[in-house]
């Protein structure tokens, strides 16, 4: 299962990470984050030490994700040493994708 963070444990959870995170921007009323959730879960468990998934609720966090240039959902950003590193938004890339752009970008 994908971890929550929110502005209260973004820098601790995400900045401060010594493996890189992939942070996804979601809101509970779309419909696209939800068929992708549980695609993120399956790679959170599988990637696990390698890279570190987490969901932010922009609806809960709005100041996170205007900082971010989130203005659609689903966007995934990956985080690597503290500073944004890669993007991908919409919900369309396959589980294979996203397995090899992740595996790309581990530790």
């Amino acid at each position: 299962m994908t971890k929550a963070v929110s502005e209260a444990n973004f820098g601790q959870e995400v900045l401060s990470s010594s493996e890189p995170v992939l942070v996804d921007f979601w809101a509970e009323w779309c419909g696209p984050c939800r068929a992708i959730a549980p695609v993120l879960d399956e790679l959170s468990s599988e990637l696990a030490g390698k890279v570190k998934i987490v969901k932010l609720n922009v609806d809960e966090n709005p100041g996170l994700a205007a900082q971010y240039g989130v203005r659609s959902i689903p966007t995934m950003i990956l985080f690597k040493g503290g500073a944004a590193a890669d993007m991908k938004i919409g919900a369309g890339t396959p589980k294979a994708g996203l397995t090899k752009w992740l595996e790309s970008h581990a530790a």
